[in-house]
Parts: C-alpha cells; sequence; structure tokens
C-alpha cells in the first residue's frame, strides 16, 4: 500500500487540483491533467514524489491517480466540507 502521510506541499498540490475538480464535478477524480498544451503543468517535484511512491503513474499530458491518491482527494475534500461547510 502507498503512503501518503508526509506528502510535501509539490505534491499535495496536485492533490488539491484533484480536490477541485472532484467538488466542480461531484465525481470521483481518478486522473488529472500533468500538461494542457497552453503554458499550465503540474508541479514537476509533485508528480516525481507521487510516482515515486507508488501514489501515481504519469505520463506526458496526464497523470492517473492510484488508489491511494484518490482516496486521499475523498478525504481533502471532506476535511474542507468538515472545517468549512
Amino acid at each position: 500500500m502507498a503512503d501518503v502521510k508526509g506528502l510535501s506541499d509539490h505534491a499535495l498540490s496536485i492533490l488539491a487540483f484533484a480536490a477541485y475538480h472532484r467538488l466542480v464535478s461531484g465525481e470521483r477524480v481518478t486522473s488529472v491533467i500533468r500538461k494542457d498544451g497552453a503554458g499550465h503543468e503540474a508541479d514537476p517535484k509533485g508528480v516525481e514524489e507521487l510516482t515515486g511512491r507508488g501514489l501515481a503513474r504519469a505520463g506526458d499530458t496526464e497523470i492517473e491517480l492510484g488508489e491511494e491518491a484518490q482516496e486521499a482527494v475523498e478525504t481533502l475534500v471532506a476535511a474542507m466540507r468538515s472545517t468549512l461547510g
């Protein structure tokens, strides 16, 4: 099982982006865009950390979140709702 504890802000920024999409869509997020071709790009250090920990797989343009990363996104959303909702 991959470990989500102690992630850097670089890695958390990618999960926060996924949480944004979770909130907007209302659906579980399984992947996010790595590079959109318009100059926006996920933090390279964050991508390296998530893939290095086995939390995600990254292609040239997309980051596929593993099960543990998807659960971490759900936890982030739930924490925001309980704290601010």
